[in-house]
């Protein structure tokens, strides 16, 4: 990827996957949709494709946000490091997601973050800074649709990472 760093850090936002609707139904156990399955897929492969194999993985505990994982896992084809379904990453703002991706494991030199909207896109918007992709960031700024995920870089330790402190590389839609 031109203008990657030998040391550089990448943070993966990505959206879950188009889920049943509400309803009766608690939002913690909506399921994905078939289309969601179908983006969940896409997404996988555009990972692979895009050498975005995760070292750590935080997962949002939802039933969807588990299920796109799960999903687009099988279509990355390649083995995962560590996976952490965090309850907070269910509730959290774009601080609290800074604050989690923070105390990930310093080694890890990709990181993908399966969460919600608005928290994905805030996040995306609150960490771009300088050198990032404008047309991206104006994308993040109106919010993410779903399956979508954002490629943020970064030259600093993940706890030390703070707000404008890495370039929003892209953003990316399974469709």
């Amino acid at each position: 990827m031109a203008g990657t760093s030998p040391v550089a850090r990448r943070l993966v936002l990505l959206r879950h996957a188009k889920a049943e609707p509400g309803g009766v139904l608690d939002d913690h156990v909506r399921t994905l949709a078939l289309e969601g399955r179908r983006q969940a897929a896409l997404v996988g492969a555009s990972l692979r494709e895009a050498g975005l194999v995760p070292d750590v993985v935080l997962c949002s505990s939802s039933v969807r946000t588990r299920q796109t994982w799960d999903v687009a896992r099988n279509a990355l084809g390649a083995d995962a490091g560590h996976v952490e379904v965090s309850d907070e990453l269910y509730t959290a703002g774009a601080r609290e997601l800074l604050e989690l991706v923070r105390s990930v494991d310093p080694e890890a030199r990709t990181v993908l973050l399966v969460g919600h909207e608005p928290t994905v896109s805030q996040a995306a918007a609150l960490l771009a800074g300088p050198g990032s992709d404008e047309t991206a960031q104006l994308r993040v700024r109106t919010g993410v649709p779903t399956a979508s995920y954002s490629v943020l870089e970064t030259d600093v330790a993940w706890s030390a990472l703070e707000p404008d402190g890495a370039r929003l590389l892209r953003l990316v839609t399974a469709d």
